[in-house]
Order: structure tokens, then sequence, then C-alpha cells
């Protein structure tokens, strides 16, 4: 394996810091002409990258943060979002709380949907639940199978 120089050995814990490469790179005593590329460069080195995954590595293990953990940290977070709370108002009368009815007489309630939706969110990606990207891995051996393939395909909205 290649033996870090003093230089990438101090990129590597300023990286971690604040994943901001060229400024780790600058704070490594790099030139700041020359931090972002040297800081590209680092980024490509499997071996630095390694010391990388290391430095995260020890940093979760120091604070006990797993997989496990942040999952169900977003579960706890998903259910107490939709834990349905009563709209109460203050009635100055009675001098306490009541909860808002609405025209027909039944009580209103909330939750938090912005909270649940983002945990879910979180959730669904690290499930892998929901695919961004579009597949367009096809085999063309010349023009002619290139105009099939495409026009065996339907185009969205005129089918």
């Amino acid at each position: 394996m290649t033996k870090l120089t003093d230089k990438q050995k101090r990129f590597v814990k300023e990286y971690v810091v604040d994943l901001n490469a060229t400024q780790a790179a600058i704070r490594a005593g790099y030139s700041k002409k020359t931090a972002r590329q040297i800081a590209n460069q680092n980024l490509s080195k499997a071996y630095i990258s390694a010391e990388i995954q290391k430095e995260f590595d020890k940093i979760a293990k120091q604070n006990e943060v797993s997989v496990k953990w942040v999952i169900d940290g977003f579960v706890e977070v998903a259910n107490r979002c939709m834990q349905r709370m009563p709209v109460m108002e203050f009635d100055k009368e009675s001098k306490q709380y009541i909860q808002v009815m609405d025209e027909d007489g039944l009580g209103l309630w909330s939750f938090n949907s912005a909270g649940a939706n983002k945990a879910l969110e979180m959730l669904g990606r690290h499930l892998g639940m929901f695919n961004d990207k579009l597949d367009v891995n096809m085999t063309i051996n010349s023009w002619d199978d290139l105009e099939k393939e495409l026009s065996d395909k339907p185009v969205k909205g005129k089918q």
C-alpha cells in the first residue's frame, strides 16, 4: 500500500472536518493557487480515499453512529411527526385550553407532515425505493438497429 506524505495525512484529517476538499488542502499546507487541483487529485487517489473512509469509520465508531442508529432515528422521527395532536385554543372565560372544532363540531387535529415526509423520504432513499436515474443501456450494431430500437419504444405522452 502506498504511504501517505505528511501533507496528505493532514489533508485527510482536515477533509473529514467539513468535507471541503479545497479548504482542507489549504489547511494541510498546499498552495492556495493549486489547492483545488491538488484536492481533486488527492480525492481521486484510491489510497487517500481509503484513509478518508477509515477516518469516517473511526468517527462513527467514537460517536456510536451506525446504519441501524440512523434508520432507527428516521423511524422515530417519522412516528413522532405522524402522531396527531389536537389543535388547542385558550378560552379566556374558562381560563383553559380547549380543542378547536370544525363546522361540523368535530375536533381538529394536526401533525408534522413535513417532518414525516422528510423522514420517510430518507428511509425510502436508503432502501432504494426511488430511482431518479434513467437506464439507457442498449446494444446497437448498426444504424438500422438503432432506428428499430428507438421506434419500438413509446415516447412519453405520445402513445
